[in-house]
């Protein structure tokens, strides 16, 4: 599929048609996380994967410290 950068106000960006919106399950108004990558291109994600990667991170140090955590819940 070729998608066209077009003039949008003062700005350029690319317009989805709604068969790839439906497809992707994509929604007017969601943020995409853009991400280059090697060799010029680009990968667009609706989720933000450092968000992701610190919520690893921080269930990891939930875990640790889940009796540390309880108590101090109280």
């Amino acid at each position: 599929m070729k998608i066209e950068i077009k003039k949008i106000g003062n700005s350029d960006g690319v317009l989805l048609p709604r068969e790839l919106m439906q497809r992707l399950d994509l929604k007017r108004g969601q943020t995409l996380h853009i991400t280059e990558l090697p060799g010029g291109g680009f990968q667009a994600l609706p989720y933000d994967p450092d968000f992701e990667k610190t919520m690893k991170i921080a269930e990891e140090v939930m875990d640790e410290y889940r009796d540390t955590l309880a108590v101090l819940a109280k």
